[in-house]
């Protein structure tokens, strides 16, 4: 019965953790307040990605070791940190540091939470029930989401600091909402050398598991499709008049699509099936991005809905795809690698993106990231198709 609280502690700790005041904003308070442009914006991003990719996997082994519970206690302290040094922030360094110290925090969560969902699940026997709680923790998290951004912008508007604040607040009540969570018992067959188990988990996700392999890089494909919009839309709607008002319910708008279309990934799979559902995302790729770059008028932002309704069905879906290849043993560690790749890529990529924004504008550069869209789809698409039927995987060895 303790296990089964978890879930809706889950719920609610997915919704304190998406609740980010500043977040329809902070791009606005990045250029404003401190002075960034958007090259450095982007380079700040990238940055963030870094320090994620650098903990990503390290974070997703340590909490296979001391504990999820543990590991989401750690999160939150350091979330009430980094938002609390963003409150005195007033140079690049500053929020550079606050940047780092959250990218810290949000690697402990990644893989985490839903390794102990997926967990808690299996030791009551309803694992095949993933899918829909995972999308209903997406929900409850982008509706989090759209609260803390539906008044953001009068919040900015009589003072700037108001959402750093609030933040702080919101991230003390996580603290001690992971007190309360439930550890499972579940398998723990570790080798003796760490770096041995580390590099079997490697060699289990990008070569042995070749369903696995595929599954994950059309997940971080689609991932950054949804990810990279969310730094430009702002400046976007800014150049497309939409005033500065409109901004928190629009981001708050955005969130509700997601968490509308994470509830529904579950049902829309079980009635579709795996092949039309992937096409489907692809497809809302190609017509948000398109739409975004060829337009400019007032209402273009709503293509960005297109990216969101896809980021909230992707997620349930290639995240359940995902578990079900990965032992029990080594499970946030092996999600944290699925994360440290999309970090990996990002950090690569965004200071790219950001200094042609900075060149050709927001609308120029979603053109561009329509075309590479277009380009790199299809393989990864067909890859994924042909190896979701490959039979044989091999078991994990090496501690797991």
């Amino acid at each position: 019965m303790t296990l089964r609280r978890n879930i809706p502690l889950l719920y609610a700790f997915s919704f304190l953790q998406m609740t980010l005041f500043p977040m329809a904003v902070i791009t606005l308070f990045w250029k404003d307040q401190i002075g960034l442009s958007l090259s450095e914006i982007l380079l700040l991003q990238s940055i963030f990605a870094v320090a994620m990719a650098a903990m990503e996997y390290p974070s997703g082994y340590i909490s296979d070791r001391i504990g999820y519970r543990a590991a989401l206690t750690a999160a939150s302290a350091l979330g009430v940190v980094g938002w609390a040094v963003y409150t005195a922030a007033t140079s690049f360094r500053d929020v550079l540091i606050a940047e780092i110290l959250l990218g810290i925090a949000t690697s402990f969560i990644s893989g985490t939470d839903s390794a102990l969902l997926y967990e808690s699940l299996k030791e009551q026997g309803e694992e095949t029930a993933y899918a829909r709680h995972e999308g209903r923790t997406t929900f409850f998290g982008q509706t989090g989401e759209a609260a803390g951004a539906l008044f953001a912008g009068v919040l900015y508007a009589r003072y700037p600091l108001l959402p750093f604040f609030l933040q702080v607040g919101v991230w003390v009540l996580a603290l001690f909402l992971t007190r309360r969570l439930t550890e499972p018992s579940r398998e723990r067959h570790h080798q003796a050398s760490h770096l041995k188990e580390a590099l079997a988990s490697v060699r289990y996700v990008f070569v042995r598991n070749r369903r696995l392999r595929a599954t994950i890089l059309l997940s971080i494909a689609l991932g950054l499709a949804s990810f990279y919009p969310v730094w430009l839309i702002q400046p976007y709607m800014r150049d497309c008049g939409v005033p500065l008002a409109s901004f928190g319910p629009v981001w708050a708008g955005a969130n509700l699509v997601v968490a509308f279309f994470a509830v529904l990934s579950h049902r829309a799979r079980l009635r579709l099936g795996d092949r039309p559902m992937i096409l489907l995302l692809v497809m809302l790729v190609w017509a948000g991005y398109l739409g975004l770059g060829w337009t400019a008028g007032a209402w273009s932002f709503l293509f960005y809905y297109l990216l969101t309704a896809m980021r909230g069905m992707r997620g349930p879906l290639l995240l359940h795809l995902v578990q079900d290849e990965i032992p029990s043993a080594n499970r946030a560690g092996m999600l944290s690698l699925q994360s440290l790749c999309f970090r990996l890529l990002f950090a690569c990529t965004a200071p790219l993106v950001g200094r042609y924004a900075d060149a050709a504008g927001a609308g120029g550069t979603f053109r561009l990231l329509a075309v590479a869209y277009l380009l790199v789809l299809p393989p990864l698409v067909y890859l994924f198709f042909r190896h979701r039927h490959a039979d044989g995987v091999p078991a994990c060895k090496g501690g797991t």
